[in-house]
């Protein structure tokens, strides 16, 4: 099939370069020339393992091209993906300027019967809108579907290649035809593909991403209530987990979610809500937990060594909002570092890939390490965001001898308690015993 995919961001690249290397031509437009210069010559502007070997190998094989030339790649294409951003307005809801914008130029391009595909994240009744927008200049036949993306940062090469389930909105036989032999290729272990009206497929998305969300944060507050009452979270995710009614996955403690779709998608669906005059009391309970568990660290600092940290040194081992990606979008380091700096501590951070861009936000405020260890030279406590697997297993004894205090807030749980037990630390982590090994 020929296809064109409109923007470049996250999701248009993945999704534009994953159906090219199943045999597609793919055209993917973006309006930022420099970003299709850099994309034409194989050099990514987001860090996703696989992606940058991907394209190149599908640039070579003349399957997968960036244009600027929106006219010339929907002339060319049977199904128009949109891949545009819909950014938080300031009262929560989506900003569907950039996928409408397009939606009427499209009206003014198509000269044939096409299919354009909502893959952006979008609320209910985006389709009908998208619909209207382009009836404004269209004359031909064209169908609108909502095929909404399940990417998970870090791994979004197989998640669109080994979907859990394809969800299509459309009610459109024509349209379904032509969006099931697209997605044939990717459930072929018999995952399946979902047909359903176009509001339920728009829906589906944010559902899903805030029951995870939900979920995320019902095992923070019980980890929180762990500490409380002298329980390990570990044991307790264990013996939930294992009910095939609960899972195991989404229920390790931490200190909140971030990045660019649970924070976003959350406060999307209570607008939504609100607009219609419905509460989500759920939703609200779980954006304000959420908010107070990304500090959570800075809090047992602060009852640690006292409110006033002015004249210490911290080090920050994790900069994203998870491992594998550089995105560091509602990341809690973010709010860590701000309320750290605002109570007069200095700061030295790392992550193997976020550095650029939280030092976009941060500038000389704070001091950037070209590797963990370096973060530690002479620090009074490491804080721990991420949970990079170079973090992992690190070497005790060399942090030991950097560290000016050997304690640690581990706010992603890395480390066994019988283990630190074992070894000269302070470390205290998120539902768990607190390890204390050193003299105050």
């Amino acid at each position: 099939m020929k296809i064109a995919v409109i923007g470049t961001g996250y999701v248009g690249l993945v999704t534009g370069t994953c159906l090219a290397d199943t045999g597609n031509e793919v055209t993917c437009v973006d309006v930022d020339k420099a970003k299709i210069e850099m994309l034409s010559k194989g050099e990514m502007p987001i860090y996703e393992p696989h992606l940058d070997n991907l394209v190149n190998r599908n640039i070579r094989q003349n399957r997968l091209f960036f244009s600027i030339d929106l006219n010339k790649a929907v002339h060319n294409a049977q199904l128009i993906f949109l891949a545009l951003p819909t950014p938080p307005g300031e009262d929560g809801s989506a900003d569907l300027s950039y996928v409408l914008g397009v939606a009427k130029e499209l009206g003014k391009i198509i000269n044939e019967y096409k299919v354009i595909i909502n893959k952006s994240t979008v609320p209910v009744g985006t389709a009908e809108k998208v619909t209207a927008a382009i009836c404004e200049n269209a004359s031909v036949d064209f169908d609108v579907v909502s095929n909404p993306e399940f990417l998970r940062e870090g791994f979004a090469i197989d998640d669109f290649k080994k979907p859990y389930r394809v969800v299509i909105g459309t009610r459109s036989e024509k349209a379904q035809q032509l969006m099931e032999e697209l997605y044939q290729p990717f459930v072929r272990q018999g995952n399946p593909i979902m047909i359903m009206d176009e509001k339920s497929a728009e829906l589906t998305k944010y559902a899903a991403n805030s029951f995870l969300a939900t979920k995320i944060t019902f095992m923070n507050e019980i980890a929180n209530y762990c500490e409380l009452i002298g329980a390990d979270v570990d044991k307790v995710r264990r013996g939930i987990g294992t009910d095939n009614r609960i899972g195991k996955s989404f229920l390790y403690p931490g200190i909140g979610y971030g990045g660019s779709c649970f924070p976003k998608d959350v406060n999307a669906l209570k607008k939504a809500g609100n607009d219609v005059g419905f509460n989500f009391n759920i939703i609200n309970a779980v954006m304000e937990v959420n908010h107070k568990q990304k500090t959570i660290l800075v809090d047992k600092v602060k009852a640690y060594f006292g409110d006033d940290l002015k004249g210490l040194k911290f080090a920050l081992w994790g900069l994203a909002f998870k491992p594998e990606t550089d995105d560091i979008r509602e990341a809690p380091s973010i709010y860590m570092i701000k309320e750290l700096i605002s109570i007069g501590a200095n700061i030295v951070v790392y992550d193997p890939e976020a550095i650029t861009n939280i030092r976009n936000i941060f500038g000389d405020k704070i001091t950037y390490a070209l590797d963990g260890y370096g973060a530690l030279e002479n620090v009074d406590a490491l804080l721990i965001a991420t949970e990079w697997s170079a973090f992992r297993n690190p070497d005790f004894n060399y942090m030991e001898s950097k560290m000016k205090l050997p304690i640690i807030f581990d706010g992603r749980n890395l480390y066994e308690i019988n283990a630190m037990e074992k070894r000269p630390f302070y470390y205290q982590s998120i539902g768990r015993r607190t390890v204390n090994n050193i003299n105050n």
